[in-house]
This record gives C-alpha cells, sequence and structure tokens, in this order.
C-alpha cells in the first residue's frame, strides 16, 4: 500500500515496486486520476483505492479494500505529505493542523489499523517517507511547522518497530534531502534544483529496504543533499 501514490514520488515508489514484482495498492484521493498514471501497468499488479488522508474513515475502507482484493498485506508505505510555510513569524494555525492531520495523524492511522494485516505477514514491512527535517532543525529559512511533524513521524517509526518487532514487523523512516518535485519549488533556502534527489533515487531506496530480511533492520535511512556534520 503505497499513500499518495497516484503522482509525483509516490507514483516512482509504485512503477519500481511493480517492475519488481511487487502488487501495488495506491491510495489517491482521486482513484481515477490515478488510473491513467498506471495504465501501461498490468491491472492484476496494481489497484486504485480512495483515500484522503484528511477524511480519517477513508484509512479503514482503503485498507479493507486492499485485503479484498489481494488478500494480504506486507508492507505499507506512508507517501502521502503536504509542507506549508510555518514559523513564528508565518503561517496559519490551519496551516499547522493541516500538517499534522496529513503528516502525522494519517500515518498513525493507516498503521494502527494495517498492524494486524502486516502481523500475519510475518515479514511486515513499514516505510514512512520523513526527510532531513526529521533529523535536525537546519537553519532560520526550515519551515518550522513541517519539521515539527517530521520529527514526529520520525519517532512514530522507532516505535512501530518496538510494536510489531515479535511478529516480524519492521519499520524505517527514509529521511532524504530535497527531492525534486513541485513541493519545494519557490522555498527559501531550499537545495537547487540541480542538486536535489531524483523520484527515482528515491523509489530505489524504498525498494532496496523492502527486500532486506528481518534481519537487517533500519530503523532510518539518511540521503542527504547537502555536506552537514550531523548527518
Amino acid at each position: 500500500m503505497i499513500s499518495g501514490g497516484g503522482r509525483g514520488l509516490g507514483a516512482n515508489i509504485a512503477h519500481k515496486l511493480i517492475a519488481q514484482g511487487w502488487t501495488v495498492s495506491i491510495g489517491a484521493r482521486d482513484p481515477a486520476r490515478a488510473a491513467a498514471e498506471f495504465a501501461a501497468d498490468d491491472p492484476d499488479k496494481v489497484a486504485m483505492f480512495e483515500f484522503d488522508a484528511m477524511a480519517p474513515q477513508t484509512a479503514g475502507t482503503w485498507i479493507q479494500a486492499t485485503i479484498d482484493r489481494f488478500g494480504q498485506l506486507d508492507a505499507l508505505i506512508n507517501n502521502a505529505g503536504i509542507l506549508r510555510m510555518v514559523n513564528f513569524e508565518s503561517g496559519t494555525e490551519q496551516d499547522l493542523d493541516d500538517m499534522w492531520s496529513v503528516n502525522v495523524k494519517a500515518p498513525f492511522r493507516l498503521i494502527r489499523t494495517a498492524l494486524p494485516h502486516l502481523r500475519k505477514s510475518g515479514k511486515g514491512r513499514v516505510i514512512n517517507i520523513a526527510s532531513t527535517d526529521a533529523k535536525r532543525f537546519r537553519d532560520a529559512t526550515a519551515p518550522l511547522g513541517y519539521v515539527m511533524t517530521k520529527h514526529a513521524l520520525l519517532a512514530m517509526s522507532h516505535a512501530v518497530r518496538f510494536a510489531g518487532w515479535d511478529d516480524g514487523i519492521r519499520a524505517t523512516a527514509i529521511c532524504p534531502g530535497a527531492i525534486d518535485t513541485e513541493m519545494i519549488d519557490g522555498l527559501p533556502g531550499v537545495t537547487p534544483k540541480e542538486q536535489r534527489l531524483q523520484p527515482e533515487t528515491v523509489a530505489d531506496i524504498v525498494a532496496f529496504v523492502l527486500q532486506l530480511p528481518n534481519q537487517a533492520s533500519v530503523p532510518e535511512f539518511i540521503a542527504n543533499t547537502r555536506l552537514e556534520s550531523t548527518m
């Protein structure tokens, strides 16, 4: 299952996994639009379902629809996320609330609902697409509200490991630097375009982590675009 898998980074992850033989369930606000992205793929290997991170009820219905369609769940990738410029001088309470809803509460809701199915797998995987912003507060140009939510997502990733370790569940917070997607275009202090990670690179990282055995747990995978002494 890949949230926000209909476009951008999520679609790149989905295409990579389908090519490697995975069967993929895409959670998207507009399943019909998402379906167009995967029109050339084997319909037995990919299916689109409604998932809106701002609509709590869609978490359970998406997971149930996935189980009904494919019969099992081996991996959940929390990719959907938003960024709003919120710091002590700018942004609104609503901006902050929206980021907590999408970046933290939605992954929490999906993980909690998915855990019983992942336990049955014996090798269940949870991957949370975090950020290098989950590891530190870079400087005054960083979007503080976003940084706060990614720190929370990182903490959640570690909690998943403790919740499901004995049942073979492993969780990884993937913490990439700036990815060349629309989300960061025009932000102050952002990594120059030519120095950003490509979505395909992050998809390769996801695919690598998913194929590791239970004995090779990777709690955090950092791929920075900047030279920083702390990472």
